[in-house]
């Protein structure tokens, strides 16, 4: 007699992000398993919109001023009211700009407002799938709006965690609005780029349209392929005891997380 009407859900993961941002959102839903429900809430950010009159090189300034108090960590509670089993963060650009430490500082900082609900991370998350894959020589490829400090930021956030960035560049020549981008352009650009030293790729910036090549990448590449969407879901379910599969999207999500 009664229609489903998504209240049963049996995992319920948040999402922190960018006032302008779709890719965290869509991204997480697409990859949902049946059972796991996404709650997303913004918080306004200072910079341009990666669209119709995209800054070229986004500002580091106002990606640091995002993760500090007092909106992301009063959003970080008001989410945490509905209740939620984990809590993602993101915005990947933030963990360029803090380096790992700044990202456990954020962390513990953000994880005191949500009563114990887990706070993910995106550069935690990524250094955590890179472990249990074993992986320890990496293509980084950016969006094309990153500048390429910021991508220089992210090889160094890696290989202070002892992972060999052998390849590391903005996605350069790639449209820069999320809404000209599609999976197709993406896997040409990698296929050409990324070389084949490395033993796994991860696309940084959780507005970077990504999840929907990682299959076919995976398949004619042979390595591991991570995105920053991909890799905060994988740890939000762990965080939050999923044990749904989730196919499709990568081998990471065959992989349990391991302890830091």
């Amino acid at each position: 007699m009664w229609q489903l009407d998504g209240w049963g859900a049996r995992v319920r993961i948040g999402i922190l992000m960018p006032h302008f941002d779709l890719g965290p959102e869509v991204e997480f839903a697409a990859m949902a398993p049946e059972g796991v429900t996404i709650h997303s809430t913004r918080v306004r950010i200072g910079v341009v919109m990666p669209g119709a009159a995209t800054d070229p090189g986004i500002a580091l300034a106002p990606v640091r001023a995002f993760a500090e108090p007092p909106a992301i960590d009063d959003a970080a509670e008001l989410l945490a009211a509905a209740p939620l089993h984990a809590i993602a963060y993101g915005f990947f650009s933030s963990s360029y700009v803090l380096g790992v430490e700044g990202d456990q500082a954020l962390q513990a900082r953000l994880e005191k407002r949500t009563r114990g609900i887990p706070v993910v991370i995106p550069g935690l998350a990524a250094v955590r799938a890179l472990r249990a894959l074993g992986v320890r020589r990496l293509a980084l490829v950016d969006p094309p709006w990153f500048s390429a400090e910021l991508n220089r930021m992210g090889a160094d956030y890696f290989r202070t965690q002892q992972i060999e960035v052998v390849y590391a560049a903005p996605a350069t020549g790639l449209p820069s609005s999320q809404h000209d981008q599609n999976p197709g352009r993406l896997y040409e650009w990698v296929r050409a780029e990324v070389p084949t030293n490395a033993e796994a790729v991860l696309t940084g910036g959780n507005g970077f349209r990504a999840v929907g090549a990682i299959e076919a990448l995976e398949k004619d590449l042979g390595r591991p392929v991570l995105t920053a969407n991909q890799v905060t879901f994988w740890n939000a379910l762990r965080a939050a005891g999923a044990r749904q599969p989730v196919t499709h999207y990568g081998r990471i999500f065959a992989e349990p997380l391991r302890a830091d």
